[in-house]
């Protein structure tokens, strides 16, 4: 098992990653990892590109602090997404720009919501539910999100965003990636097929 030194040092270089090459912008961003009994989260309005491995909360299962940082709002879709994937130890979430234009296409499948036009979005993650709007750190996104977790590997939050788990913070941020560039690839097959019908996006 890594050492917790080395799961602070992993994720803070890849909530710097994501923030350099435009895939996290601002303070919006979080990501998390387990611990033995803990969670450790990106602390609230953190930005991913001055993170720090001073900048996480530490959490138990219920939620309950375990230090001064106060954690992202979004704590609980991260502590639903841990008991409920048991074999994963990592999770990261991002507003990134073609996830999100995705999520305004008409008619999405909601428990695969990314057609895969390459092999690998399967590979680096599987099925990614279509999770409806609801408002940024709701109890109606939790309950949302709660619906489609045995049914999906990864999520799209309609308006907002992926969250994605996996096996270390690592296997998160390479399925992330994978997620927004699978993304990019369909709403550019998806908006030339429109244009070539001389119909508006």
């Amino acid at each position: 098992m890594d050492s917790l030194q080395k799961k602070l040092e992993d994720a803070v270089w890849v909530a710097r990653s994501l923030f350099n090459r435009n895939k996290a912008s601002g303070s919006i961003a979080n990501l998390s990892f387990r611990h033995e009994n803990y969670i450790f989260i990106t602390g609230t309005g953190t930005c991913f590109g001055r993170l720090t491995i001073e900048d996480f909360a530490v959490v138990d299962f219920d939620g309950n602090s375990k230090n001064s940082v106060k954690p992202s709002k979004e704590l609980p879709l991260h502590l639903a997404i841990f008991k409920a994937k048991k074999n994963q130890d990592a999770i990261v979430h991002v507003h990134s720009t073609y996830g999100v234009l995705w999520s305004f296409v008409p008619n999405l499948n909601y428990e695969d919501c990314i057609p895969d036009y390459t092999p690998y979005l399967k590979m680096k993650l599987g099925k990614v539910g279509l999770v409806p709007y609801r408002k940024p750190g709701s109890t109606d996104l939790l309950n949302e999100l709660t619906k489609t977790l045995d049914t999906s590997d990864g999520w799209l939050l309609s308006q907002h965003g992926p969250i994605v788990p996996g096996k270390t913070i690592l296997d998160a941020f390479y399925a992330i990636e994978e997620l927004e560039e699978s993304a990019k690839i369909a709403w550019h097959l998806y908006t030339n097929n429109l244009s070539m019908r001389g119909d508006s996006v």
